[in-house]
């Protein structure tokens, strides 16, 4: 408790260490937020609720990794490790497409007119599948990859901001907002959204569901893939972390709502927040038990939220 105290004292007695953990917060939160973002379109449109979420951006950091540390596109290319792991995101983002493909076609084709019950033990068990393939390929041992980059300071050093983390924000930053001109601008865009609003209205016009249902599994599974080629590039994965993720995308899309952009990343950067200020007063080990927390009090909130909405219909 003494330690909670003197941890809670910091932060008022230099307030710019909040700056710092806000910071943080951000960066974390908007990998966060990206992964969401998949899970919503997959969850708006196909009403599945896909607990693999995180194992796909763990697949996606393996990819970005084995990548780097087989040499051989730096051999053949003759390009330097920082280029190879830039180019990882692009490469992840492709090859987990083509994953989440293969998975949609062999698993996910087959639960989506199911029960809730169904479509969540056919992702868990997708989940476990991939996590334990991930663990026979590359081994239990945490693995990372480090741009050579410089660390800027400000406030006489009391902040750090890394470059390779800036340069991670920046480009889930640009991916998202590629994502969201493809929806607005393209076609299967346009026929994803239509999709996700009436199904059957969307058949009955010509759109033909079952490509849109790939594709949109297929790109969630792409956003994954990226998402988890930067988180590599700034902080560790490991086979089994795939929950941890998928526990913070529910969490996202269980606050923002399905197809709510601004309050997806909203929530992403919230809860990046305050699991960094869990970790500041806590214990780093009580961080991912923030992102729990915060799951329940949202679903005891929209429980609650429900059942006034109800009496007063009534």
């Amino acid at each position: 408790m003494d330690q909670i105290m003197s941890n809670l004292g910091l932060l008022f007695e230099f307030p710019i260490v909040n700056l710092k953990i806000i910071l943080d917060g951000v960066m974390i939160g908007s990998l966060f937020a990206l992964a969401a973002y998949g899970l919503a379109l997959v969850w708006g449109v196909m009403n599945v609720k896909n607990l693999a979420q995180g194992d796909f951006v763990i697949a996606g950091g393996y990819v970005s990794w084995f990548l780097v540390k087989t040499e051989w596109l730096q051999s053949l290319l003759g390009v330097s490790d920082n280029f190879v792991i830039l180019l990882g995101v692009l490469v992840a983002f492709v090859v987990m497409g083509a994953i989440g493909w293969v998975c949609y076609k062999l698993i996910i084709t087959k639960v989506i007119e199911r029960d809730l019950f169904t479509s969540l033990l056919a992702t868990f068990g997708l989940a476990i599948m991939m996590a334990q393939i991930m663990n026979l390929l590359f081994g239990s041992d945490t693995q990372s990859l480090k741009l050579e980059y410089d660390t800027l300071y400000f406030a006489d050093g009391l902040i750090d901001l890394p470059i390779a983390k800036l340069i991670g924000v920046c480009m889930a930053a640009g991916l998202a907002l590629a994502v969201v001109l493809f929806m607005k601008t393209s076609r299967m865009g346009q026929a994803i959204r239509a999709t996700a609003q009436d199904s059957r209205a969307a058949r009955v016009l010509g759109i033909d569901t079952e490509k849109v249902y790939a594709f949109t599994f297929s790109l969630n599974a792409a956003i994954c893939g990226a998402a988890g080629a930067i988180i590599v590039m700034v902080w560790v994965i490991q086979p089994f972390y795939g929950i941890t993720y998928s526990v913070r995308a529910f969490v996202i899309v269980t606050a923002a709502g399905l197809g709510n952009l601004p309050g997806v990343i909203a929530a992403g950067l919230g809860i990046g927040a305050a699991e960094q200020y869990g970790s500041h007063i806590f214990g780093i080990g009580y961080q991912q038990a923030i992102a729990v927390l915060l799951l329940l009090i949202i679903l005891i909130y929209k429980l609650l939220r429900q059942r006034r909405l109800r009496q007063v219909l009534q």
